[in-house]
C-alpha cells in the first residue's frame, strides 16, 4: 500500500495536516458532500478512508456497508474540535465481535 491508497474526509480545518504528509484529502462540508467522495474513492480503490466522526455520523448507513468488505478499510478520527466518541465505539464492535467479549469493558475509554 502507498500513501496515494490512503485519503481522508472531513471539515477542511481538520484534514489540512494529512496533505501537508501526501495524503490525499478531500474537505467536504456536508454529507452529500461526503457520500459522493466516499463512492469515487470506490470507484479510485483507495485502501484506507479516514472520515471526521462529525460528517460520519450523517453517513454511518454507507459506513457500515462498507465494514462489510475487506476493503477499503473505514476508520473514523475526531475532528479539530474533538471526539464524539464514534471512532472508539466502532473499534469496540469490531474487537467484541471478533473476541466474543468486549476486553475494554463497559463505558471505559482504552
Amino acid at each position: 500500500m502507498s500513501i496515494s491508497d490512503v485519503a481522508v474526509i472531513g471539515d477542511k480545518d481538520s484534514i489540512l495536516c494529512f496533505r501537508a504528509i501526501g495524503i490525499l484529502t478531500f474537505p467536504v462540508s456536508d454529507t452529500r458532500e461526503a457520500r459522493t467522495v466516499v463512492r469515487k474513492l470506490l470507484q479510485d480503490k483507495v485502501s484506507v478512508i479516514f472520515i471526521t466522526e462529525q460528517i460520519a455520523q450523517g453517513i454511518m448507513d454507507l459506513i457500515n456497508e462498507l465494514a462489510r468488505e475487506s476493503l477499503p478499510s473505514v476508520v473514523l478520527i475526531p475532528n479539530n474540535q474533538g471526539s464524539l466518541g464514534l471512532g472508539m465505539e466502532r473499534i469496540r464492535q469490531t474487537v467484541t465481535k471478533a473476541v466474543g467479549a468486549d476486553i475494554f469493558g463497559k463505558g471505559e475509554e482504552a
